[in-house]
């Protein structure tokens, strides 16, 4: 299955082809290569109908050659792309939101770092690793959601609060309680109210786990980032970059344990 940022890279690059070509010299270009054919010179005697387009489309080319190969450009458009398929806005909580900013801006420094090695096995491999450090930023992405959207779910705060001492008083007249048929009732209503307290305070345990999970994902980005710096590009046996794609695989699998375990007890987006 690919990567996210594969389908990414995709979407990123129509886009860079579009800028090349609506870059104001591919402009500059076409109109003088219009211009130059019907009005211009012929160049060594040659035919100007002839010349002049060939001698555009080389330029047009260069240009569109250029935008593409554009290290900076390229991985600021892959960033933009992250940044689109990551909504933001949808993230209420500013330290959330500042979480997966952090985590996208190492991501654009990788891809910064990828963008200027040279085309070699270890370049191959490091652009895999990317893929799932790309994979890895969407499950911090959407434990970030999920965290969110516990956060402002006020219910689930008031039923943390109220349901012990609900089941308390449950209790406490059970005790007292003389006719068996409504003691009866009172213990299935206590143990309903016992599973669900069970169930809502298991979610605040796993809630608690994501947001360390997150905190801790972004320092491993950092050494992560810190790592690929250190990855020698000219070097076709380093293993540097095969024990980074070990380590950030069992960083996407490790989320996407938590996300999965989260929406067993959270139906999250209903």
């Amino acid at each position: 299955m690919a990567s996210i940022r594969t389908e990414l890279q995709k979407k990123a690059q129509n886009e860079l082809l579009q800028h090349a070509f609506f870059r104001w010299e591919s402009a500059l270009i076409v109109a003088l290569t219009i211009l130059l054919t019907f009005l211009g010179p012929s160049p060594l005697g040659l035919s100007r109908a002839l010349v002049w387009p060939i001698l555009g489309l080389i330029g047009l080319g260069a240009i569109i050659y250029t935008s593409l190969n554009d290290a900076e450009n390229n991985a600021k458009v892959l960033l933009d792309a992250f940044q689109h398929q990551f909504d933001i806005s949808a993230i209420r909580d500013q330290n959330l939101r500042d979480d997966i900013l952090n985590a996208l801006e190492y991501q654009r420094r990788i891809e910064d770092q990828l963008q200027g090695m040279r085309k070699t096995l270890v370049r191959e491999r490091m652009e895999d690793t990317a893929g799932r450090v790309s994979d890895w930023i969407n499950n911090v992405y959407q434990l970030a959601l999920r965290i969110d959207t516990y956060r402002q779910d006020d219910l689930i705060e008031r039923e943390m609060r109220t349901l012990p001492r609900e089941i308390d008083q449950l209790e406490a007249t059970y005790k007292l309680e003389g006719n068996s048929e409504l003691r009866m009732q009172q213990e299935q209503v206590i143990d309903s109210k016992r599973k669900h307290l069970q169930s809502i305070s298991e979610l605040d345990t796993r809630m608690r786990q994501a947001e360390l999970q997150i905190e801790q994902s972004i320092t491993s980005l950092a050494t992560i980032y810190s790592q690929v710096q250190l990855v020698d590009a000219q070097s076709v046996n380093s293993s540097r970059a095969e024990r980074l794609q070990s380590d950030i695989q069992d960083q996407v699998d490790r989320l996407n344990d938590l996300v999965d375990s989260i929406n067993e007890v959270y139906r999250y987006g209903d």
